[in-house]
């Protein structure tokens, strides 16, 4: 790869940005995390040389990119590393302003396309690719409009149309029948539409990353989710290197080609239960939060990243190693909790779903391969600060 090079990586609230602190910084470049949160999870990591405040770029998305520029020209950084989905829409319109400094990222344009669920889902069955059925909704009014309701097949999932859907996130839906369906609707703030609402897909969620840049295939992995919180799917708590279907990954390149995508992704599917058919759910077009199970399985994503986007030719990385698990602890507790609290009607979640019984053997169970997220040996802070963390929103949480 060379010597190495000054790196700035944003979004350091993310447990993304700590496993793309830790593979730059291992991999020998001096990297700079920036984050608007001064207790920000990846600021702890001895592997960041410096870390800086800026704005929400959520919030203040241009705040937050003036003060990207002025960092840049400050620490004379050669690569931009952008982490959350905010930060790429705050930067990529202007990213001309941090020249010379390279932004390891596609255009603005692409980035819209992979965040628009429905084009991603018409694109995908366009190219023959399974996709859930889905109805698209502009306003919680649909649903007093005669013969909505009654086309759907119930039980279904409500998500946004888009990955940031009008100035805030909120956990995807599920509806069992048309009573539930409607107060789903009437509970969302406006903002929240336009929606999605799709067949349930019963099984296994699986994902496709990738690393394609100028049009060629740098890297690719694979995981299955063990445990999702929130239980009825969500972000991975325990995650498992898998084999990556070679049909599925011809797919999802595909895909990605019709899209004009260069960059990191994650293209996820749901594996049906009943079928064995994968059936794709969306795109993610940025680092995912288990990046480190793929480091640690041996595709170290974050390095082959920059190396593109220097220009370097990247030689593909060695077969990774299938079976090593990622647990995020904390999420895993909060899983547990969550399941022996409430009845699986009440988590929506589907008839297969294990007992209380296994639930809790398998939070027991350790296996061989399995690693914490934020624990490391030779980076120890991360863990007690993201410890500290929950447990303040846990006390928070018992006094309301």
């Amino acid at each position: 790869m060379g010597s190495g090079r000054r790196v700035i990586v944003t979004d350091a609230e993310q447990r993304a940005a700590l496993a793309v602190v830790r593979s730059l910084g291992r991999a020998g470049h001096e990297v700079v995390v920036v984050g608007h949160k001064a207790r920000a999870l990846a600021k702890a990591s001895r592997y960041a040389s410096a870390h800086e405040m800026v704005a929400n770029p959520f919030t203040e998305p241009a705040r937050f990119t003036d003060d990207l520029v002025a960092l840049a020209e400050r620490w004379n950084t050669e690569v931009v590393v952008l982490v959350a989905e905010q930060s790429h829409l705050a930067l990529l319109p202007s990213r001309h302003r941090i020249s010379p400094a390279v932004v390891a990222a596609g255009s603005l344009d692409a980035f819209h396309r992979v965040s628009d669920k429905e084009l991603v889902l018409a694109t995908a069955s366009r190219l023959g690719m399974h996709v859930p059925r889905q109805v698209h909704v502009a306003d919680r009014d649909a649903a007093t409009r005669p013969g909505h309701v009654e086309a759907l097949e119930f039980p279904v999932v409500v998500k946004p149309a888009r990955s940031v859907a009008g100035g805030s996130h909120f956990s995807v839906l599920h509806a069992r029948d048309a009573s539930e369906y409607r107060m789903r609707l009437a509970s969302l703030p406006d903002h929240a539409f336009p929606l999605l609402v799709q067949q349930r897909i019963v099984g296994r969620g699986q994902g496709i990353f990738v690393l394609v840049w100028d049009g060629r295939l740098v890297a690719s992995f694979a995981h299955r989710r063990l445990r999702e919180m929130p239980a009825s799917g969500g972000a991975s708590v325990l995650s498992e290197s898998v084999h990556a279907d070679a049909e599925l990954v011809r797919e999802s390149c595909q895909l990605l080609d019709a899209l004009g995508w260069n960059g990191v992704a994650m293209v996820e599917f749901k594996v049906e239960t009943s079928t064995g058919r994968a059936f794709l759910m969306e795109i993610n077009g940025r680092f995912w939060g288990t990046t480190q199970l793929a480091i640690d399985a041996g595709v170290d994503f974050p390095a082959l990243l920059v190396s593109a986007a220097l220009g370097h030719t990247v030689s593909a990385p060695p077969e990774y190693r299938s079976g090593v698990r990622l647990r995020q602890w904390w999420g895993d507790v909060d899983h547990l909790i969550t399941r022996l609290r409430h009845a699986p009607e009440k988590l929506s979640l589907p008839p297969d779903a294990p007992g209380n019984l296994r639930v809790v053997r398998d939070f027991l169970s350790w296996q061989p391969g399995s690693r914490l997220d934020a624990f490391r040996l030779d980076d120890p802070l991360p863990f007690l600060r993201d410890s500290a963390s929950w447990l303040r929103t846990r006390l928070r949480r018992s006094e309301e």
